[in-house]
């Protein structure tokens, strides 16, 4: 098995590893560094659930070669929170029931964040636009979608 070097920052912490080089980044956040916020559901990039952030752009980690973010600045659902304070968006998806099951919820948080850093004062048009590549099959979307306008409003 062939590896290679890489170097990343996740969540604020530079990390060097030997990656095989026919890895994903999921693999690395999720088996490697036991960052299990991002979940894995349909493996091919349609569901949302492995959304991440990579150097500020919106990605889906099970779609990504790891060998490709060396270097890069990673942010997974663990990292939006500071230290035992969630962020705005993240108490608003309670506040507001944005979650069932789980399992699409820090996905759902990751692409919010994303969202809202691009478009802070998103209208309900932008979050259905932006968000139609995160699936829920628990929730029916209003309460992630009154979360985030929520934050956007500035009223989390």
């Amino acid at each position: 098995m062939r590896t290679r070097p890489i170097r990343v920052t996740v969540n604020g912490v530079a990390i060097e590893r030997d990656v095989p080089v026919e890895r994903f980044l999921i693999d690395l956040l999720r088996d490697d560094l036991d960052l299990t916020g991002t979940k894995e559901s349909c493996g091919i990039g349609v569901c949302g659930a492995c959304s991440v952030i990579v150097d500020g752009a919106l990605v889906s980690s099970c779609l990504m070669p790891v060998v490709l973010v060396d270097g890069a600045v990673i942010e997974t659902i663990e990292g939006l929170a500071s230290g035992d304070a969630l962020s705005p968006l993240q108490d608003a998806f309670i506040a507001r029931g944005g979650f069932q099951c789980g399992i699409c919820t820090p996905g759902q948080i990751v692409a919010a964040s994303a969202l809202l850093r691009e478009n802070p004062r998103a209208s309900r048009a932008d979050v259905d636009g932006w968000m139609m590549g995160n699936l829920c099959r628990c929730t029916g979307y209003e309460g992630i979608t009154n979360a985030i306008l929520a934050v956007s409003r500035g009223s989390s």
